[in-house]
């Protein structure tokens, strides 16, 4: 790629960021040199983005970047993001001026769901096969350090990303399990956010609570709850049974309010590590678990997102189209 127009483009979360660069092929965009930085190593962002520019640089030669697309675990505001869950801010200005290059700053699941398009039937599972509707809004979810939202609206110029805080909206439980968790996360903070429930700390909360801990006490990170169920432990089957029940209650939420006939694609590292248990059935019953409307939200088809750099994919479609609308450098 030395010499070669690119974009560059970074899914930066609260735990750690993948950095790729980008460009068209047959029309699509298509990634390179993907690297990974744990963002603990690093002061800001600014910082890792020099490390993987200097990593680049020394293995290919000379960039020529065309543009660059930050998609960012947070909301834009002003041309900066501010993560939600790390105290790194990115600033369209400054970047631009160390990139020498239009800069695109988005929320990752804007992202995430710009790069929804490009999936193809191999980076799918099928949770629910519905009946879909091709030009129906669509609905990204995905569960890891936090919890992020966005919905894919059809446009007479295309598809439209919209991008939110619905993580943080309240947990509402619905039924008694449910809401004995409620209350044991209620008794050590002012709110109880769907967040709470739903990421990677959410599960090691469940695991905490389903082991008769006081309110507030953490138990093992997320990784190890899951381990310890694919080894039979009780508690922690039932406390990936629990969170998979209130992940499908919360994606059917999110697609009623939309209708999302389109399409509801579960994202994020969590959904790809415990895909059988997704399958098992019990986050299926609780997403169409809707009352009135359950016969509606079964007709909507739900998939497991198996890509894991489906923000990078959305980044490069934007990155790359900065060619064509340059007055867009950030969200």
């Amino acid at each position: 790629m030395t010499g070669e127009r690119c974009a560059l483009v970074a899914d930066v979360g609260a735990t750690k960021t993948h950095f790729a660069l980008a460009r068209l092929e047959g029309g699509a965009p298509r990634l390179a040199f993907v690297r990974r930085f744990e963002d603990r190593a690093y002061a800001s962002f600014e910082a890792a983005l020099a490390a993987y520019l200097a990593e680049a640089r020394a293995a290919l030669g000379t960039l020529a970047l065309e543009g660059a697309c930050f998609a960012a675990a947070g909301p834009v505001a002003e041309r900066q993001v501010r993560l939600t869950n790390r105290d790194w801010v990115l600033d369209a200005d400054a970047l631009r001026a160390q990139l020498a290059a239009p800069v695109a700053l988005e929320n990752d699941f804007a992202c995430a769901a710009r790069g929804v398009e490009w999936l193809g039937a191999g980076d799918l599972v099928v949770l629910q096969p519905g009946e879909p509707l091709a030009a129906a809004p669509r609905v990204v979810i995905g569960a890891g350090t936090g919890l992020g939202v966005a919905y894919l609206a059809p446009s007479a110029c295309g598809w439209i990303a919209i991008a939110g805080e619905g993580g943080h909206i309240g947990f509402a439980p619905q039924t008694d399990a449910q809401a004995a968790l409620w209350r044991w996360l209620r008794a050590a903070r002012a709110r109880v956010a769907c967040e709470d429930v739903l990421s990677g700390p959410g599960l090691a909360a469940i695991y905490a609570f389903l082991l008769g801990r006081p309110p507030g006490e953490r138990g093992p990170e997320a990784a190890a709850v899951e381990q310890a169920a694919e080894a039979g432990e009780p508690a922690a089957v039932r406390a990936l049974e629990l969170f998979c029940e209130i992940y499908g209650q919360g994606a059917g939420d999110h697609a009623l309010a939309v209708l999302a006939r389109g399409g509801v694609y579960v994202a994020g590292g969590i959904a790809r590590r415990i895909v059988a248990r997704l399958r098992a059935g019990g986050f299926v019953r609780a997403f169409a678990d809707k009352g009135v409307h359950a016969a509606l939200a079964r007709r909507m088809p739900v998939y497991v997102v198996t890509n894991e750099h489906l923000e990078l994919l959305g980044a490069a479609a934007i990155a790359l189209d900065l060619r064509q609308r340059p007055v867009k450098e950030s969200g």
